[in-house]
């Protein structure tokens, strides 16, 4: 009778963990930026899982070693030894196998959201086979019929700027993305490798100098978010950052049209960086690249056809 009450006592203190650690894994969506696009909510219930399963593993364990510290404290005077509890092959089986099937999954299913980010280009350095087409647009239901991109944007990297190159060879500094909408980004890096990442899309690709990779992403929330280099690229890599506007249809068909007869100048705050005094005594004379002084941004390109 008592053996049989302290199972049931084990499997309600199980239970009460796996409640816990099921509202502890579905408080760490408000840990992350907001989900931004279809990719980012695969993401992000991946990100659940383990610290469901973290918070389960660690409250496991305390909970055992308070019930070891209350229940089975050894008396004052009692200095000897524990009994050692060896040979014991349903526990080496259960404490081997569980976290062996448990590492396999979680590796599975990264890689298969690998996979359905739809990263392209990669397999010449990496030796993978991804899918050709990005996913539809329905975050909370992701289905295996894959939608096509509805256009490719250029994205060029350098040593301290970012530039877009659209379909109608409008070029800018500012990268527009229809909401709903797949887009395929072609990267590029144009000196050393740099990091194309926006935390709202969980995207963080780096690129490589003489590799075009791509990337399919699917925004669902129109805003302004911001692309930072996540590689240390060099002095200025901080500042090398780009609005991102994710926007309906109609409104990047305005721009387009907008930007195409109102060129103008960004202002590039690595050029301030670079021209300003030294705050300091010490000149290492390490060599910087100087970034570019003038950005020109929202203009077209012209074509060599005409």
């Amino acid at each position: 009778m008592f053996r049989f009450l302290e199972y049931l006592l084990i499997a309600g203190y199980i239970a009460v963990l796996l409640v816990i650690s099921h509202w502890i894994g579905q408080q760490a969506f408000s840990w992350m930026p907001l989900q931004a696009t279809a990719e980012a909510k695969k993401v992000d219930d991946l990100f659940s899982f383990l610290v469901s399963i973290g918070a389960f593993i660690l409250l496991g364990l305390v909970g055992m070693m308070l019930y070891s510290v209350l229940f089975f404290r050894a008396s004052k005077d009692d200095y000897s030894e524990g009994h050692p509890s060896r040979g014991d092959v349903k526990l080496e089986i259960l404490w081997t196998a569980t976290p062996t099937l448990l590492v396999l999954w979680i590796g599975f299913q990264s890689f298969n959201i690998y996979q359905q980010l739809d990263i392209l280009g990669l397999a010449q350095i990496v030796h993978l086979h991804l899918p050709l087409e990005s996913e539809p647009a329905n975050a909370a239901l992701v289905s295996d019929v894959p939608k096509p991109a509805s256009e490719t944007i250029d994205v060029f990297a350098k040593q301290w700027e970012w530039s877009f190159r659209y379909a109608n060879n409008v070029t800018s500094n500012e990268l527009h993305l229809k909401v709903d909408r797949s887009t395929r980004l072609n990267l590029h890096a144009q000196d050393v490798i740099h990091g194309f990442y926006v935390p709202e899309f969980r995207l963080k690709q780096d690129i490589i100098p003489k590799r075009d990779i791509d990337i399919v992403l699917t925004p669902t929330r129109t805003g302004k978010y911001k692309l930072k280099d996540s590689q240390f690229s060099g002095t200025y890599f901080a500042l090398m950052e780009a609005d991102v506007y994710v926007e309906s249809l109609k409104a990047y068909n305005q721009w387009l049209v907008q930007v195409a007869s109102e060129p103008r100048t960004i202002k590039n705050q690595a050029v301030a960086e670079h021209i300003q005094a030294p705050k300091t005594l010490f000149k290492s004379g390490w060599y910087t690249v100087a970034p570019t002084p003038r950005a020109v941004a929202n203009k077209r390109k012209v074509s060599n056809d005409t």
